[in-house]
């Protein structure tokens, strides 16, 4: 299935968001931020379905999370010759709660939230917020698309950000693996576009 890259309309350029493939972390829902796991072969073949969705797009600048299972997506998605790394698009550092669950955190804290409540020896959204935010405003004010190949959770600031909204926003941006989104502009007003397209209805 196509990415309606033909239908964007009402922006002159656009910020692309790209996930990473599926991985073993993924299917378990374990918090993987630092940790660096491999794409699962469904978590590459999502990867090169994504690269085919946006075959109708150039961008300007390539920027890739320097953890494997983002720059191997990127490749793989057929961006990975004008890539940069870029470790602000690093995945939430987690701190205690790496490798956990939410279910697994809740045992202990009931009420907890990743973008409301953070995460004790790592970070909290403000934090994610504040490394990302250089890059978005970046992307605002460069020329041509720009396309981001990142994960889940900091994407979803990244996404929160664009618009001008709270790091803790993102909370509301649901996000699924190899999903695209398009950020870009109405009467000069960053906006999103398209989020979470992912080929297919849920």
């Amino acid at each position: 299935m196509a990415f309606p890259t033909a239908g964007l309309t009402g922006s002159d350029r656009y910020l692309v968001l790209l996930r990473h493939g599926e991985t073993e972390w993924t299917l378990s829902r374990r918090h993987t931020g630092s940790t660096d796991v491999a794409l699962t072969e469904a978590g590459r073949e999502e990867a090169r379905a994504a690269g085919e969705r946006l075959a109708g797009m150039t961008f300007e600048r390539v920027v890739t999370s320097p953890l494997c299972r983002a720059v191997e997506t990127c490749q793989l998605a057929g961006f990975g010759l004008d890539a940069e790394v870029d470790p602000a698009l690093s995945e939430w550092d987690y701190g205690e709660y790496e490798g956990l669950t939410t279910v697994e955190i809740q045992e202990s804290r009931p009420e907890w939230s990743l973008f409301e409540d953070g995460c004790p020896g790592g970070e909290g959204a403000a934090g994610v917020g504040d490394r990302v935010d250089p890059l978005v405003d970046a992307a605002r004010q460069g020329k041509g698309n720009w396309l981001f190949v990142a994960h889940g959770h900091v994407l979803r600031v990244v996404g929160s950000r664009w618009v001008g909204l709270p790091p803790d926003s993102g909370m509301m941006l649901n996000l699924g693996t190899a999903a695209i989104c398009v950020l870009g502009f109405e009467h000069d007003r960053p906006v999103i576009t398209h989020w979470n397209e992912t080929g297919q209805l849920p």
